[in-house]
């Protein structure tokens, strides 16, 4: 097939942004070259999410919407929806591939290119993607999840947890960085339970390859996550380290000593809170209990007083009382998050929690959603205010309409820098100091 065109469609989360890069890399590397429009393409892939209906419904949508428009394309499902028994029949005939991600190895064979390639997850993971950004990359450390919360998908869509090695994950990053990249996100669907096995070498020779040698305070010869930060702060360069998302039951004193005290990490924490009751984080099946959150909090900002801690949160979960979401609101206001991305409940097809009665209405789960909307914007306004008048490290990140600057700060704090005029320099991907003068609740500005 000469001039083979792609186009992949991404929905969903930071994991499915980066399969989608390492798609593009697969398919170029066979000599296929990207379309901008899904309707002259030979290839239309779309990277699925299922953790919301809406996102599930767009693809409902996209499929036929292409189909006739573009008779001859080839539709790849992948992602989220590529194994639902349900989905398949729903867009029967519509759809030529079904691909879970990691059998994107089997890819060039499905469409009938060449033999099967020998490649399990971790070749999946070792593919080289063709990255949609110029300084800023997703680093996947692994696939899959173990935890089997009671309303999640990915467990049945991912499978079980399987995690790169960590010498795969240094040279990854190595090479990033030797092409400037300026910020490095590690992430997996639970990226603090992440564990290798440690290189069959000595201290020495990992020194020589330019890595200090850590202790790992855990067991012999296993790399866990905290171990991993450090290694990956090792390595030369002026670039930041991100990470996502991670589990509370994970969350060891070892890692927040770990970020707290390597550079590079930036001071911003991720951790789904999901619930602020006991009773409904045991249904949830989250493992943790609302006091040990807590008690994290406290331990975060005792290490790293100025990080920023975001969170996920889902309101009207089957049973949850009033009371019980006043716990909620009452965490809320005690941990002070910087910013949350609060989910109205819906059930999803396969999962425990589908099987219980949706008994909180509409209307009640948009009730609780603005309840907590209050409580975020005072307790973000709050924190940002202390940002005034203090200069803050900046990366830029684009252009907006009105010719400003913008980007984000190390605590994942969203800045819009004052006008530099017409002949200002390109700063995207660049860092900078900027002197915050006015904030908002979820925003702040400054000039450089």
């Amino acid at each position: 097939m000469k001039n083979k065109t792609y186009h992949i469609i991404t929905i969903g989360c930071q994991m499915n942004k980066s399969d989608s890069e390492r798609i593009a890399g697969y398919l170029e590397e066979r000599g296929f070259t990207r379309a901008k429009n899904p309707f002259k393409s030979h290839l239309v892939i779309i990277t699925t999410c299922g953790v919301r209906q809406s996102a599930e419904d767009r693809v409902y949508g996209l499929v036929p919407d292409i189909k006739k428009a573009n008779k001859k394309v080839k539709i790849i499902i992948t992602g989220c929806l590529s194994e639902r028994k349900d989905v398949r029949v729903r867009l029967k005939n519509r759809v030529d591939i079904w691909l879970p991600i990691t059998e994107l190895n089997s890819l060039a064979e499905k469409l009938g290119l060449e033999k099967k390639e020998k490649g399990s997850l971790g070749g999946y993971l070792g593919i080289i993607p063709k990255y949609n950004n110029s300084f800023s990359a997703f680093v996947p450390i692994g696939n899959g999840c173990d935890n089997y919360c009671s309303y999640c998908v990915v467990p049945y869509a991912r499978g079980r947890e399987v995690y790169r090695p960590a010498e795969e994950i240094i040279s990854e990053i190595k090479n990033l960085v030797k092409r400037g990249y300026k910020e490095i996100i590690l992430i997996a669907q639970n990226v603090n339970s992440y564990k290798s096995i440690k290189p069959a070498r000595n201290a020495s020779q990992r020194e020589a390859g330019g890595l200090k040698a850590h202790k790992v305070e855990s067991q012999g010869n296993i790399i866990y996550f905290p171990e991993l930060l450090r290694m990956v702060n090792d390595i030369n360069g002026d670039f930041w380290i991100r990470f996502a998302t991670s589990h509370p039951k994970d969350m060891s004193d070892d890692l927040i000593k770990a970020i707290a005290e390597s550079e590079k990490v930036c001071e911003h924490i991720h951790l789904p809170v999901q619930a602020g009751d006991n009773k409904i984080l045991r249904r949830m099946n989250r493992k943790y209990t609302r006091e040990h959150y807590i008690s994290l909090i406290k331990k975060i900002r005792k290490y790293m007083f100025e990080a920023s801690i975001t969170t996920d949160v889902i309101v009207g979960f089957p049973g949850e009382t009033k009371n019980q979401f006043n716990q909620t609101a009452k965490l809320f206001k005690e941990a002070k998050f910087d910013m949350a991305y609060i989910s109205r409940y819906s059930p999803r097809p396969g999962t425990v929690s589908s099987k219980i009665k949706d008994d909180v209405s509409r209307i009640e789960k948009k009730r609780r959603d603005e309840e907590l909307t209050k409580i975020l914007k005072k307790t973000a306004s709050a924190n940002n205010k202390k940002y005034v008048g203090k200069t803050m490290e900046v990366l830029v990140e684009g252009k907006n309409k009105n010719g400003e600057w913008f980007g984000k700060t190390r605590a994942s704090k969203n800045i819009r820098i004052k006008k530099l005029g017409a002949g200002s320099k390109n700063l995207i991907g660049k860092f900078v100091k900027v002197k915050i003068n006015k904030v908002k609740n979820f925003g702040m500005e400054g000039k450089i």
